[in-house]
């Protein structure tokens, strides 16, 4: 279990469309064998320390004659961002994915100051 000892927890969330491949038949819809792709995401004010994120995929579209073969994760992770990593294998054809994701974490309070 993670602790964090902070009396303010902020959440973030977005979504983003990973790739659309079909559409320039990209290494995901006509590529074989393994094959990965990352994305970056930069949150819109850092945490305090590096959150807990979650990511779940919200749109998979594939090919229908190959068999659906997907792995979404992430990694990385900063007070400032992370990054979405997607892999697929064999023949499997991708042509598009759009992830969720999530991010807890402390986050710097108004009455918090610092003395120097």
């Amino acid at each position: 279990m993670r602790r964090f000892d902070m009396r303010v927890l902020g959440i973030l969330q977005g979504s983003v469309v990973l790739f659309s491949d079909y559409k320039d038949n990209g290494q995901m819809w006509a590529g074989e064998g393994d094959r990965e792709m990352q994305r970056e995401v930069l949150f819109s004010e850092p945490f305090r320390e590096p959150p807990v994120v979650q990511v779940s995929m919200s749109m998979f579209d594939i090919d229908q004659k190959t068999n659906p073969r997907a792995d979404l994760s992430f990694n990385r992770v900063t007070c400032g961002g992370f990054w979405i990593a997607f892999r697929t294998w064999g023949d499997t054809r991708v042509a598009r994915i759009r992830a969720d994701w999530m991010a807890l974490g402390p986050v710097q309070d108004d009455d918090d100051w610092q003395v120097d």
